[in-house]
């Protein structure tokens, strides 16, 4: 299957940590800016909550994976896509810090069973290294919400593209998980109120599905692997069926989930697919706000 290997010349390696610039922005200290919040014209989110790497320096003392273990869990490259829209929100932290796709109480990994079985720490992070961290991830959600609750104001309807990756040879590199079971492009929509935002969805399912140039066709899932997480639940439960976020979950055919290596190729080609959904996606904001 063309999807699940590397196409074409690979890409330059990550660069973990150090700085971090984008357009015209100011460049941040990945070690201490939890999210880049960026709020354009458009009525429709862009957000790659899990793209980033860095962990504090406390609990780099005291992790027992090395960046490599970390970034197979992660998802890296994810923020290379949120640029379809002018309006984005990108995770800059690490999830083995916080996840921001967890609850509160579940957004720190304590226990393997929290983290795929993973022994993260080889000694568990103090009660004050645990405190900050949830704190960050406290204020992180304050500091979406007061994004969130001017882009419901001034649109009325927002539609939120949340952006994740998932590993699909759990089995051992080379070992492949079937496609039934685990879909090209998964769409969670558990929390969607599908009768207001059925158009969305479909047109994006569609989208996704569009052939590549060398002929790959993804396969478009709806609540197969994943349903959405935290994340998007929270946005539904805080703004009603103003919003629609659907959690697009792309398999890591674009990238060696083992080695890290990128595919730009297929990277390219999630990007134009992505893109092309956004323009009906807006059209139908537009259309709930005069209608």
């Amino acid at each position: 299957m063309l999807g699940n290997r590397l196409r074409g010349k690979p890409g330059p390696s990550i660069i973990l940590g150090g700085w971090y610039g984008v357009g015209t922005m100011r460049c941040m200290d990945l070690r201490s800016d939890p999210l880049r919040i960026t709020r354009g014209d458009m009525p429709l989110v862009a957000a790659a909550i899990h793209a980033g790497h860095a962990l504090r320096d406390d609990l780099l003392a005291c992790i027992a994976l090395d960046g490599q273990e970390r970034l197979r869990e992660e998802d890296p490259y994810t923020d290379r896509w949120v640029d379809v829209s002018d309006t984005t929100l990108v995770g800059l932290r690490s999830r083995f810090e916080f996840d921001l796709n967890r609850a509160p109480a579940q957004a720190v990994y304590l226990r393997p069973e929290d983290a795929w079985g993973l022994d993260v720490w080889r000694r568990t992070p103090d009660a004050e290294a645990v405190a900050r961290s949830r704190h960050d991830h406290a204020q992180a959600y304050a500091a979406i919400a007061r994004w969130m609750d001017g882009l419901i104001e001034r649109h009325g309807s927002v539609v939120v593209y949340d952006i994740h990756s998932y590993n699909h040879q759990r089995a051992g590199r080379g070992v492949f998980a079937p496609v039934a079971s685990d879909p090209d492009v998964n769409l969670g929509t558990a929390h969607v109120d599908r009768g207001r935002w059925a158009e969305v969805i479909d047109l994006l399912a569609k989208g996704l599905a569009r052939p590549w140039a060398d002929g790959f066709r993804p396969v478009v899932g709806e609540n197969v692997k994943f349903k959405g997480g935290h994340f998007t639940q929270w946005l539904h439960e805080r703004y009603g069926e103003r919003v629609c976020a659907v959690a697009i979950e792309f398999k890591k055919v674009f990238m060696d989930e083992w080695t890290g290596v990128p595919d730009e190729v297929a990277i390219r080609e999630i990007h134009r697919s992505l893109a092309g959904t956004v323009p009906a996606a807006i059209r139908h904001c537009h259309a709930l706000a005069t209608g």
